[in-house]
């Protein structure tokens, strides 16, 4: 099969369309033909060299999927040849197949191209995780999600609005901020011309919000904790802003404040498992009914998946950013 493979030249990863060997099989693995795929930030640091994959796991770029399922392992019981699925995957998606174990699939509804069944797993598994399973979010509670024009950001602000949550974000530009309040944004900061920490002081009456989902890290360590209500969570899962800031620990005391590190990829199996379940159980019919949608800024064919990184990385888009490949 053919797949991207990573060239790193002097820290510049180049990324290949070639050949390589095809995955191989278990018992209770399907192996999917990937119709498309997705670009995620933690795609553009494993092609650098600063995120490689989790023991036993394939070097390929990619963490999500939508395709049609090519073979079933002798276990799999629930899916046949055929079937249209999406799924989230540890790596190996920037491929003509992959492998899955069948506990991970998610139908792809009939109506649903593959580039919007694409745009699902790793964001929107990401932003339920951590609002609802690590954050505790509730609905009469105020949420602050950072990079909302972000895959995370717009799965996030769709699923807490829906929640009864009252939404608030951050994004640098006009047309990311006007698509966040589409979506169920009530407070939308441009962080590069207003001080968020001031807009939700002022949002709120000084109380702060109950929970922030945060990908920037360091930079904003210390006007996160001062942004918190007494009792609020703030749950990191990226370092955009560096891996290191000043933290008081005055306010965590003080507030009772809660500091959750929280990773998707490198969970347990069987972990994994239980999130897909309890997502589909909370939030699937509202994507398959439409009241809820993936955001797709760009589809660009799998043999330019270098120009989608850079996309990606040049922070242009809003949404999701999908890689094709053709049958």
């Amino acid at each position: 099969m053919k797949a991207i493979s990573v060239n790193l030249e002097n820290n510049n990863p180049l990324l290949i369309w070639e050949d390589v060997p095809d995955p191989v099989l278990s018992i209770d693995d399907v192996r999917v033909d990937v119709r498309a795929t997705a670009v995620n930030r933690a795609d553009l640091l494993q092609a650098q060299g600063l995120y490689p994959p989790p023991p036993g796991v394939s070097d390929i770029l990619g963490l999500e999927i939508a395709g049609i399922v090519a073979a079933v392992g002798e276990g799999v019981k629930e899916w046949k040849i055929g079937d249209r699925i999406l799924a989230l995957v540890p790596g190996g998606g920037y491929a003509e197949q992959a492998v899955v174990p069948y506990q991970m699939l998610l139908p792809l509804p009939a109506e649903w191209s593959f580039a919007q069944g694409a745009a699902i797993p790793e964001v929107w598994l990401t932003a339920f995780l951590n609002l609802f399973i690590e954050g505790k979010l509730q609905s009469a509670e105020t949420v602050l999600l950072h990079a909302g024009g972000s895959g995370v950001g717009t799965a996030g602000t769709q699923m807490a609005h829906a929640a009864g949550s009252t939404v608030y974000v951050t994004a640098g530009t006009e047309p990311k901020l006007a698509a966040c309040r589409e979506l169920g944004a009530s407070l939308a900061i441009n962080y590069k011309q207003q001080d968020f920490l001031e807009a939700v002081d002022k949002a709120t009456d000084g109380k702060g919000v109950d929970l922030i989902l945060d990908p920037i890290g360091g930079a904003y360590i210390d006007k996160n904790l001062q942004a918190l209500a007494e009792n609020g969570r703030l749950v990191n899962i990226g370092l955009l802003g560096g891996a290191t800031g000043k933290m008081n620990m005055g306010l965590v005391l003080g507030k009772s404040l809660k500091v959750i590190g929280s990773r998707l990829r490198s969970r347990p199996l069987a972990e994994k498992i239980d999130i897909t379940r309890q997502f589909r159980e909370r939030f699937w019919n509202l994507l398959e009914s439409g009241k809820l949608q993936p955001v797709i800024d760009t589809i660009f064919p799998i043999q330019r998946a270098q120009d989608a990184h850079d996309h990606v990385r040049q922070n242009l888009n809003t949404g999701k950013v999908i890689l094709e490949i053709e049958s």
